[in-house]
């Protein structure tokens, strides 16, 4: 039976070791590797149907995968103006007028990924955009997706005029007399608004996931951990892949929000092992606290402006009583965490599950999610629980700054700033450090991820680094988003490593990144990527 794939002269990169193995071909058959060996042989495998690629001396490495990003919510978000590259109100107000000036009369104007810092030391808010958006109803998504800025207008048709209760930790910000200025603050806050703008049609929804995985397999990312599954991303993943179009291995985590009850969490737990051959519900998703920008994380000791001080869950141990049910269930989870006091709280959750269930047939990989700003002896927890640190270095390279004059690093202070996104400590601690985007709140390509955990400057490397020491090394960034996210999902027997019996998604690059510069790595050019044996993206010159 001859192979469906066959690689040649080719340069193969273990993410385990670093080194290149003693092969110049691989070939792949029903989604596995089969061979590994030298042109010749490989050769002699391949049939009429077989896809052959002489890879010229390109380096083949195990897929990479996205260890925290949004496929499908992040495909909508992202339709409208994006306004990441504003770094100024008067940047952002020329961008927003641009886009005003095309829409017709009673269109909503949606922007995303505005940064507060653009707002330099003024509070967040509409009234700061000026006359730009009268009369047009605007929703514009606040970089880190857990807000919303909502234009006069919007908040009209939605109803909202002032403050209200809610079951979890969100916020319409209203000034002194009450009046939104029209700043929300987490999902349900948010969700207030968003339930009277339009969205996209189901075939709009899905054309633009299709786009956006599509440009994520040119990136040269092979599988992603999607932490959603939000409004209808699971009959997208089932649509995309009855069309033989889904060019990525996803694993998705629904969410659990503190309003759920017990029956709720048994669906989630029923959910489980659902979906097709390329994309599973594994693992739930929950949140701990929401972000340091927004004054909502949480925090032992509250921010400069006494916020951050509270928990997203009202009840935390009602939390810790999911995070039970969920682990004797066998179930993964995910919590995002993001203060000190979130991190603690969902560390101590976990060993509290653990404890109170010993001796598992096999393990449940728990996670948590961002983990910002911590102390030492939270450093030194997660690798005795097995809990892995899922890192987004890009977001610390991105939105803070060596001289903590960002507003997520004043928020802090001095002390708690210094002790950001400590990849490298978490590294020598033990833990297993998966690395991600969390697209759309940060860029997705996979060597721009793995260039950020290597240097902390941001993309265009206009800033010194923010905590140089705790940079990854070369090897580390490599196999953050390949052996490590395969251990996070239990997959280290069949995933993460070009081997013989694993899965053949792979990754071929123009050279070996470990031996190319940080600062280079991120225009390392990919040239072929390949999900389950089937090439999902190809170099023009191959």
């Amino acid at each position: 039976m001859s192979a469906d794939l066959v690689l040649l002269s080719a340069r193969l990169l273990d993410p385990g070791t670093g080194l290149l193995l003693p092969h110049t071909a691989l070939a792949a058959e029903d989604g596995r590797i089969s061979f590994l060996g030298g042109d010749r042989d490989a050769r002699a495998l391949a049939g009429p149907g077989t896809t052959v690629v002489d890879l010229r001396g390109a380096v083949v490495t195990a897929g990479l995968t996205d260890g925290h990003l949004h496929p499908v919510s992040g495909a909508e978000r992202t339709m409208g103006v994006d306004l990441s590259a504003c770094r100024d109100l008067d940047a952002v107000r020329a961008a927003l007028a641009g886009a005003a000036r095309t829409l017709r009369p009673g269109d909503w104007l949606r922007g995303w990924g505005l940064d507060p810092n653009a707002f330099g030391g003024a509070p967040v808010g509409n009234a700061a955009l000026g006359p730009v958006l009268d009369g047009i109803p605007a929703l514009i998504d606040l970089f880190d997706a857990h807000s919303l800025l909502a234009s006069e207008r919007a908040l009209e048709l939605a109803g909202v005029d002032g403050p209200r209760a809610f079951d979890q930790g969100s916020e319409i910000v209203c000034d002194a007399g009450g009046r939104p200025t029209g700043l929300l603050l987490e999902d349900a806050a948010c969700e207030l608004v968003e339930a009277v703008a339009p969205r996209p049609t189901e075939a709009e929804a899905r054309a633009r996931t299709a786009e956006v995985l599509r440009a994520m397999a040119a990136s040269g990312l092979t599988g992603g951990h999607a932490m959603d599954a939000n409004g209808d991303s699971l009959a997208v993943y089932a649509a995309l892949e009855a069309e033989e179009v889904l060019p990525l291995r996803l694993r998705v985590a629904p969410w659990c929000r503190p309003e759920a009850d017990d029956d709720a969490v048994a669906e989630l737990v029923r959910l489980q092992g659902t979906g097709g051959a390329l994309w599973q519900v594994a693992g739930v998703k929950l949140f701990m606290d929401g972000t340091i920008d927004n004054g909502t994380a949480w925090l032992e000791a509250p921010d400069c402006h006494g916020q951050s001080a509270h928990a997203y869950w009202p009840d935390p141990q009602r939390y810790t009583q999911v995070i039970a049910a969920l682990h004797h269930a066998g179930v993964p989870t995910a919590t995002h965490a993001i203060g000190d006091a979130a991190v603690r709280h969902a560390l101590d959750s976990v060993e509290k599950a653990q404890a109170d269930a010993p001796g598992t047939a096999r393990p449940v990989r728990h996670r948590i999610e961002h983990i910002e700003t911590v102390p030492d002896d939270t450093v030194r927890r997660f690798a005795p629980l097995g809990v892995a640190a899922s890192m987004q270095p890009t977001h610390c390279c991105e939105f803070t700054r060596a001289d903590h004059t960002d507003n997520w690093s004043r928020r802090l202070g001095g002390e708690r700033a210094g002790r950001a996104f400590r990849c490298r400590d978490l590294w020598e601690a033990g833990a297993k450090v998966v690395l991600g985007s969390d697209w759309p709140i940060a860029p997705y390509p996979p060597l721009e991820v793995m260039a950020g955990a290597r240097h902390r400057r941001p993309a265009d490397l206009s800033l010194p680094p923010h905590g140089p020491d705790q940079a990854l090394t070369a090897l580390q960034a490599l196999q953050g988003m390949t052996v490590n996210a395969a251990w996070a999902a239990g997959e280290e027997q069949e995933a993460g490593l070009p081997a013989l019996g694993h899965r053949a998604d792979l990754t071929v690059l123009a050279d070996d990144p470990l031996r190319v510069a940080d600062t280079d790595l991120a225009a390392l050019p990919v040239v072929l990527t390949v999900v389950a044996g089937r090439v999902t993206y190809r170099a023009a010159h191959l």
